[in-house]
């Protein structure tokens, strides 16, 4: 799969996010890192330089509330295909043979 969005778009886009959270619901980083139980620190480094351990993040995410959302946004898809041959006789159905009617 190509993706548009390189990792460290990817980052800096979740400090952004977590920021423009933790403004909204009107936290400081002080106070967003104490309920998170978080240094202050590792909180500065993330919304500056976009790096965090997954567990801080977690921790972050949790108290703005957004824990749950990036946990279901990871979930697996669900595929139509049970096996090998459902792959090909779905491959054979979508050749088209004959140009659009109109």
């Amino acid at each position: 799969m190509v993706s548009l969005i390189t990792v460290s778009k990817a980052q800096k886009i979740l400090a952004e996010h977590t920021r423009a959270r933790r403004l909204g619901m009107g936290l400081t980083q002080e106070g967003l890192a104490v309920r998170a139980g978080v240094s202050l620190p590792t909180l500065r480094k993330f919304e500056q330089k976009h790096t965090i351990s997954l567990e801080s993040f977690l921790k972050l995410l949790l108290v703005l509330d957004n824990l749950e959302q990036v946990v279901q946004a990871t979930a697996p898809t669900q595929t139509k295909f049970s096996s090998i041959d459902d792959v090909l006789e779905d491959n054979k159905k979508k050749i088209p043979r004959k140009g659009w009617r109109s």
